[in-house]
């Protein structure tokens, strides 16, 4: 349910040529608590005022001069982005109630007014706008929640694995090279064991922020879970070095972290694919940045690993 304090809070907005209409629905709105009400007598203003205030209810009068009531509800659908236009039409006449429905109005007031009806149907519709609005940014919040990570906020695998196969067909269409880095925190769980997992995730969202602070914002940075992440390099020009990107990824990442008044020192090391050398898919790009990373970890740690073109072959580790 909607509480009272949001309701009064709503943004009401009402379109009447006639200023004895707009004093009125004024007067009950404001004995009835409503903080937030704009008028116009210009039918012809009530478009762009909604696209810059984005009111929650709109009074309409169906019959005004220059530009009746089914001409701002059309205007009014080309603006609101909610896809709940909300508009309670005001008219005399009752052939219009049913036409204004079928224009988008979602409920409609009789003239001449009755105060009671007029504060149920504001209250009503404007109860339905608050939920609805509650709703979309509800599914807003768990869309972003199936796509990001739930620590850092960034990107999940879903995620990265859309970003990735658009870099990819982007490199293809251009002809351009693109990246994987894949990177994993070295020795993290001493961390854990050490400081706990509140300064090991603490730990985890600002080597976030650090990884997403050293690339391009065309680049992706995704956190697969645990310590490991995986950054996206996308656009890359042939004359691009990629050795002196990943060195700044990993430089960044080693830099001392200071938690609760202690330094923590962190390294990373990391496998790099590239684009079309060392395969065309996600997946082939993904396997091959993910065994250099092995052989990374392997050659000693705090260093990166560029592919070989083949699973089997080894490549030699690049220290920073």
């Amino acid at each position: 349910m909607i509480s009272e304090e949001n309701l009064v809070k709503a943004k009401i907005l009402i379109v009447d040529d006639l200023q004895s209409n707009v004093t009125l629905l004024e007067t009950i709105l404001r004995r009835d608590g409503f903080q937030h009400i704009t008028s116009t007598l210009d039918p012809c203003t009530a478009a762009e005022l909604h696209r810059a205030r984005n009111f929650d209810l709109i009074l309409l009068d169906i019959e005004m001069p220059g530009m009746d009531g089914f001409e701002v509800m059309k205007a009014l659908k080309g603006i609101d982005t909610h896809g709940y236009v909300p508009i309670l039409v005001i008219t005399s006449q009752p052939e219009y109630k049913l036409k204004a429905l079928a224009s988008g109005a979602k409920d409609f007031i009789s003239k001449p007014l009755d105060i009671i009806e007029v504060k149920t149907r504001i209250r009503n519709m404007l109860e339905v706008r608050l939920l609805y609005m509650q709703l979309e940014k509800s599914n807003q919040a768990l869309e972003f929640l199936a796509l990001h990570d739930g620590l850092t906020g960034l990107p999940n695998r879903r995620l990265l694995l859309d970003r990735l196969s658009l870099a990819i067909a982007h490199a293809h269409r251009y002809t351009e090279m693109m990246a994987v880095l894949y990177l994993d925190l070295d020795l993290f769980k001493e961390i854990n064991d050490s400081l706990g997992h509140d300064a090991g995730d603490a730990l985890l969202t600002e080597v976030g922020k650090r990884l997403v602070g050293a690339v391009r914002q065309a680049d992706t940075v995704a956190r697969l879970g645990g310590d490991e992440f995986v950054i996206v390099l996308s656009e890359l020009k042939e004359g691009d070095d990629i050795s002196l990107l990943v060195t700044k990824v990993i430089e960044a990442v080693a830099l001392p972290y200071h938690f609760k008044g202690a330094e923590v020192n962190m390294t990373a090391s990391m496998g790099v694919s590239i684009y079309p050398t060392h395969g065309e898919t996600a997946e082939v790009l993904m396997k091959r940045a993910d065994v250099a990373l092995y052989e990374a970890k392997h050659a000693g740690r705090n260093n990166y690993c560029i592919a070989s073109n083949t699973d089997s072959k080894r490549c030699a580790a690049q220290s920073v």
